[in-house]
């Protein structure tokens, strides 16, 4: 019952063989080898974007912290949710990559709306030389709050950053997540939306290590390189980044893995949603929930060994029919038994 984090989950076989064939004999260093070359051709195709720059890191926070460094300078500020991963999780690595470039928090929920967009904004670029200028907008698909933007929500609010000349960087650690949930095309939720860069999520949906960014306007691909190796993040045996990447995208398996995790988080809400008592925090749309119960149902599940992070209170207490909020996370591989097991246990 492992539910803490779709990064806790195994690797896909396939990746795993992948990777064995391409420790066969030598390969160019540095991104030059064949593997990242048919990516590159691979990956153009499937955003329908022949000119787009494709480059691969081994994590998220790089992928994130060096496409926001491409698209800003270090006297503006990025506009996100203030739940956003570059600011909740990130350890100010956006602020450092950018060299100084702060955050502005849009909103007060996960999802950011156009006019809150609008108002941040307007707000910045108001004290002249003292202030912060305008910079990217960061957009987190799937939110980490479970919930999702459609193709239309992310064309809302870049078409609110077009008026201002302001960049769109969408952070897409779970993009295939997303992807499934809301049925667009890879184009449709990307550039022809207004995305000019976004962070394609491998790690979290079942590769051992490895993110992809896609900068849509090449015009910024030589500086995208460049800080790339002068943040140390240019791998050198860079074919086992490339190995992962294209076995991802063989034959769908991106989207087969991304609509099985879904899949166990709605079967696991599904279960959830049918016990007395047990409420849910934000509405579940890809493979991530918040939901709470009573302590005495988390202390069965603690007891069993189910793995999960508790969100809001605490495990000790004199009251066991308190409320206490979980977050779950379902991966490419959680199965059905484990999740019946959780829900009976919840259950009593």
């Amino acid at each position: 019952m492992h539910f803490a984090s779709d990064n806790s989950g195994p690797v896909h076989p396939k990746v795993m063989a992948a990777l064995t064939a391409a420790n066969d004999g030598y390969a160019m260093p540095y991104g030059a080898d064949d593997l990242m070359n048919a990516l590159r051709r691979q990956m153009r195709e499937l955003f329908e974007a022949p000119e787009a720059a494709i480059y691969l890191v081994a994590t998220g926070t790089a992928a994130n912290s060096l496409a926001l460094a491409t698209l800003s300078q270090p006297f503006e500020t990025v506009f996100c949710s203030p739940v956003a991963h570059i600011h909740e999780d990130e350890c100010n690595a956006p602020e450092f990559y950018t060299g100084g470039a702060k955050l502005t928090l849009v909103g007060d929920s996960e999802k950011m709306l156009p006019g809150a967009l609008r108002a941040a904004i307007e707000a910045e670029e108001s004290r002249g030389v003292h202030g912060p200028q305008r910079g990217p907008v960061s957009i987190t698909n799937v939110t980490e709050r479970g919930t999702v933007y459609t193709a239309a929500e992310i064309g809302a609010l870049a078409a609110v950053a077009k008026e201002y000349g302001l960049p769109v960087h969408l952070d897409g650690a779970r993009f295939a997540n997303a992807l499934v949930a809301t049925g667009a095309s890879p184009a449709e939720m990307t550039w022809k939306a207004g995305v000019d860069a976004l962070s394609f999520g491998g790690t979290k949906n079942g590769l051992m290590g490895v993110e992809a960014v896609i900068l849509f306007d090449p015009a910024k691909a030589w500086e995208f390189e460049l800080r790339r190796k002068r943040g140390a993040h240019l791998f050198s045996k860079h074919r086992f980044l490339s190995a992962q990447m294209l076995a991802y995208l063989e034959d769908g398996l991106w989207l087969e893995m991304a609509r099985a995790a879904n899949a166990a988080n709605a079967r696991l809400v599904r279960g959830l949603r049918q016990l007395p008592g047990v409420s849910f925090a934000h509405e579940p749309q890809a493979n991530m929930s918040f939901a709470g119960w009573s302590r005495a149902g988390h202390r069965r599940l603690h007891e069993a060994g189910a793995q999960y992070y508790l969100w809001a209170g605490h495990l000790e207490g004199n009251d066991p029919d308190e409320m206490l909020t979980a977050r779950m996370v379902c991966d490419w591989s959680a199965n059905d038994e484990d999740i019946d097991r959780f829900v009976a246990l919840v259950r009593g």
